[in-house]
C-alpha cells in the first residue's frame, strides 16, 4: 500500500500540469499520483499517459468523460490505494522541502497506535504579479507537531479556515463518510473539506508552507467575474453544505462552532456575489437562498442571520454597505479572489 495518494483533476491542463506533476514526483515510491483526465480536448490525455508510462510504479492515468472537478476528485478517491489522500489542482504545485517533511510525518504516524484522520499544513497564495506571497497558517490556533483532537484546537478567527489546500485526509475516512461530490459543479472543494469533518477525531498540524495555490488566470473559478457568472453553482454547493450535516447534533462544541463559522462564510460569499452582480435576478437568488435556509432549518437561519457576517443579508444605507465591504474583504481572504 502506498502512503499517500494524490489526485490531480485535469481539464485542458496541458499548459501547466507538467509543473504540478514534476513537483509531486519528488515523493518517490511512497506516493501514488492519480492524473484524472476529465474529458480534456487538448494534450492532457497524452501528457497523462506519458507520465504513467515513464513512472509506472508511481503515476496512474485515469481517463473519464467530462464530469467536472468534483467527479474528478470522486474518481481519485475511488481509485486511491494510499493510506492518505490529497487533492492538488493541475495549475498548483507543492514545495519540495515541505513535501518531504509531510511524507516523513505521515510515515511516522502511520506506524503508531493512534490513527490519524487529518493532517493540516499551510498553503501559499501564489498570486500572479505579487512579490510578497500571502501564507495561510494555523499557528496559535492548532497545536503543532502532535496528535490532537477538537478540544485542543484554539479559536479560528474570521477569514482563517481549513481549506482543501490545507488538508490531507485518511482515505478510508473519506469513503466511510460517504463523500460524493456533485458532477459539473464548481466550488465543491468546500464540500470536500466540510462533509468529512464530523468524522475527524484526530488531527496533526505541521507548520510548513506545502501547497502553492496559483491565483491569476482570468478563467479561474475564483475570479470574481467568473464567480458571479457561476453563482448558481456557488448557491448549489451552499445548499448541499446545509443538507449534508445537521450541525445541531454534533456532540463536540468546538467542532460545531467551527463548522457553523465555515458555513457562515460560504453563505456570505454567496450573498456578496449576488449583491455585487448588481442584477435584480441575482438579488432574487439571494433572497431565495435565505428563504431556503429558513425553511430547511429555522434555527440555523437565525444563527446565520443574526451573526456579524449574516447581517450582509440586508444592506440598506451607508452602514449596510460598510458591513457588505467588510464581509467581502473577509470572503476575499477565504476564496482568494483574483
Amino acid at each position: 500500500m502506498k502512503l499517500l495518494s494524490i489526485a490531480i483533476p485535469c481539464y485542458n491542463s496541458q499548459d501547466y500540469m507538467e509543473h504540478c506533476i514534476e513537483t509531486l514526483l519528488v515523493g518517490g515510491e511512497d506516493v501514488e499520483i492519480l492524473i484524472v483526465n476529465d474529458g480534456s480536448m487538448d494534450a492532457t490525455y497524452d501528457i497523462a499517459n506519458k507520465y504513467a508510462e515513464k513512472y509506472p510504479t508511481i503515476v496512474r492515468a485515469i481517463h473519464q468523460e467530462n464530469g467536472g472537478h468534483g467527479e474528478a476528485v470522486n474518481a481519485g478517491i475511488r481509485n486511491a490505494t494510499g493510506l492518505y489522500f490529497k487533492v492538488v489542482d493541475s495549475d498548483d504545485w507543492v514545495d519540495e522541502e515541505a513535501y518531504r517533511k509531510i511524507l516523513e510525518t505521515l510515515r511516522q504516524l502511520s506506524g503508531g497506535s493512534i490513527t490519524l484522520d487529518m493532517l493540516i499544513s499551510n498553503y501559499v497564495y501564489e498570486k500572479d504579479g505579487v512579490k510578497n506571497k500571502k501564507v495561510m497558517h494555523y499557528r496559535g490556533i492548532l497545536p503543532e507537531n502532535q496528535l490532537f483532537g477538537w478540544n485542543e484546537a484554539g479559536r479560528f478567527k474570521k477569514g482563517r479556515y481549513i481549506l482543501m489546500h490545507s488538508v490531507i485526509y485518511r482515505t478510508q475516512l473519506l469513503r466511510e463518510c460517504g463523500l460524493e461530490l456533485p458532477k459539473h459543479t464548481f466550488y465543491v472543494d468546500n464540500l470536500f473539506v466540510y462533509v468529512p469533518l464530523p468524522h475527524v477525531k484526530t488531527m496533526y498540524y505541521l507548520d510548513v508552507d506545502f501547497y502553492r495555490y496559483f491565483i491569476g488566470r482570468e478563467d479561474q473559478s475564483v475570479n470574481e467575474a467568473v464567480m458571479i457568472r457561476r453563482i448558481d453553482q456557488q448557491i448549489k454547493v451552499n445548499k448541499l453544505m446545509v443538507e449534508a450535516v445537521d450541525l445541531w447534533k454534533l456532540p463536540n462544541k468546538k467542532m460545531r462552532k467551527y463548522m457553523f463559522n465555515y458555513l457562515e462564510i460560504i453563505t456570505v460569499v454567496s450573498t456578496i456575489m449576488c449583491i455585487r452582480s448588481g442584477t435584480e435576478e441575482n438579488l432574487q437568488k439571494k433572497r431565495e437562498l435565505w428563504k431556503y435556509m429558513k425553511e430547511q432549518d429555522i434555527r440555523l437561519f437565525h444563527r446565520l442571520r443574526n451573526g456579524i457576517m449574516g447581517q450582509t443579508m440586508n444592506l440598506p444605507g451607508k452602514s449596510g454597505r460598510k458591513i457588505s465591504v467588510a464581509a467581502y474583504k473577509i470572503s476575499q481572504k477565504v476564496v482568494g479572489f483574483n
